[in-house]
């Protein structure tokens, strides 16, 4: 380990399948610093930018980093809902998707712009007295968060083709406050929609002032030069302050 290294943040593009803190774990054995946390969760099947703080004076910036907006491109399977949100989850409605015409979906996305009140979903990481909420869903306890204020900075299609039974999916990029769950925005526009989503694939593109173009393939991690790929992108805690201002 290189003594000089005491605190730093790195941009790890996570991949699908690894959890946040799977990547927290690759950063800390990579380093050799115990002290590794990450300013804001992916969950295992989303990919993208993860911000990962290793030291002390750089982990202590955690919850700066996390104030910035984010940027996702998601993309939503009409017609099914599933318990989660997501593709880990069991399958709780299956139905026609219809035909929706791309009027009809940009006057269902104007809906969801803006400020709202959003319901966190039940399978996600915000804490219940000291549990993060999918603790208690995985035992079939339902914990109601109260709605949160958030907002909705930019979202719209990446594709404008009919959606219909044959063709379900619908790609968006969203750009939007700390705190918006987009699995719950996924299936709040399938149901505006009528026929009910989730989301199959999401990728975080940017967390405030960070880009996932400039983060290390997280992929990396298992081969041997995984310590010297991070230090080639590891920014300072005085980077991070001056890109902060």
């Amino acid at each position: 380990m290189d003594t000089e290294f005491e605190a730093g943040t790195f941009l790890v593009d996570k991949p699908e399948g690894a959890s946040s803190f799977y990547m927290v774990r690759k950063v800390r054995k990579a380093i050799g610093i115990k002290k590794v946390g990450h300013a804001g969760t992916l969950d295992p099947f989303a990919s993208g930018l993860l911000v990962i703080c290793a030291g002390r004076p750089a982990t202590k910036m955690i919850s700066l980093l996390m104030e910035g907006e984010k940027e996702y491109v998601a993309t939503l399977r009409l017609g099914i809902e599933t318990t989660t949100q997501d593709p880990e989850g069991e399958v709780t409605l299956r139905q026609s998707v219809g035909v929706i015409s791309p009027a009809m979906v940009e006057e269902c996305l104007q809906k969801f712009r803006g400020e709202q009140m959003q319901v966190p979903p039940a399978f996600s990481a915000l804490k219940h007295k000291g549990k993060p909420l999918y603790h208690y869903a995985r035992k079939g306890i339902a914990i109601r968060k109260p709605p949160r204020n958030v907002y909705v900075h930019s979202l719209e299609r990446v594709t404008h083709e009919e959606l219909n039974d044959s063709s379900p999916y619908l790609t968006i990029r969203v750009v939007c406050s700390k705190g918006t769950y987009i699995r719950t925005l996924g299936e709040d526009i399938g149901r505006e929609l009528g026929c009910g989503a989730y989301l199959t694939e999401l990728r975080r593109l940017r967390s405030g002032c960070f880009h996932v173009r400039d983060a290390v393939d997280g992929r990396l991690f298992s081969e041997e030069k995984a310590k010297e790929r991070l230090m080639n992108i590891v920014l300072s805690v005085s980077d991070v302050r001056n890109l902060l201002q």
